[in-house]
């Protein structure tokens, strides 16, 4: 496809290592979608193929449409998040049933779990959380939570984002944790954010403060 030849020459690869499907296409048959992919990968082109935003029922279908040895969904990339715990109702146990890695997006809810968020007062204007669409993440619910889950993190020398990054590292599945920054600093502060060993202890009092769905 166009799309891929336009990114390889971006990125000045001749492959990818991992392909994802953005979301489902209802109007076009999955196992249409999966035959184009896997010319890909039979191509050299692309390693290994993803889906995101696929429901279990999606991965269910997918699982059963590909065809022996061709390539498969090998990663689903669904929102998760301490405030955003739907995945564990269906998509992680799965993606658990059929061996798929899980990516999570949204690791800090559009920033609510970064910790700068203070409530009552306005979020800065050059955050994500100031974009009217993000407006879904700071509910009352949300915001108690995070406040919550900050004071815990604090009360053990770490930052809400530590917590919010190490807590879905610890998923059996997540493979890897898809946060966004724009500065260096930050990066650096997502990748460190790992080092923090969450014990069963804890991980039991994070489930107390941040249900699951």
């Amino acid at each position: 496809p166009r799309a891929l030849e336009d990114s390889l020459k971006r990125l000045g690869t001749d492959y990818i290592d991992l392909y994802q499907l953005h979301q489902p296409d209802p109007e076009v048959p999955v196992t249409d979608t999966l035959g184009a992919l896997n010319e890909l990968v039979t191509a050299g082109k692309v390693k290994e193929i993803g889906c995101s935003n696929f429901s279990a029922e999606q991965l269910d279908e997918s699982a059963r449409a590909t065809k022996p040895g061709a390539a498969r969904f090998v990663s689903v990339q669904n929102e998760y998040s301490l405030l955003h715990r739907e995945p564990e109702r269906s998509v992680l146990p799965a993606g658990e049933r059929l061996g798929m890695a899980f990516l999570p997006y949204f690791p800090l809810a559009s920033g609510l779990l970064t910790g700068k968020f203070e409530p009552g007062k306005a979020a800065p204007t050059d955050s994500r959380l100031s974009l009217s669409w993000t407006a879904r993440f700071t509910t009352e619910r949300n915001v108690r939570i995070a406040e919550a889950l900050k004071a815990f993190a604090a009360a053990r020398g770490h930052t809400l984002l530590e917590l919010a990054i190490s807590w879905l590292a610890t998923r059996p599945l997540v493979a890897s944790v898809i946060a966004g920054a724009t500065a260096p600093e930050q990066v650096r502060a997502n990748a460190a954010a790992v080092n923090w060993y969450l014990t069963q202890e804890e991980l039991a009092e994070i489930d107390r403060l941040a249900p699951p769905s």
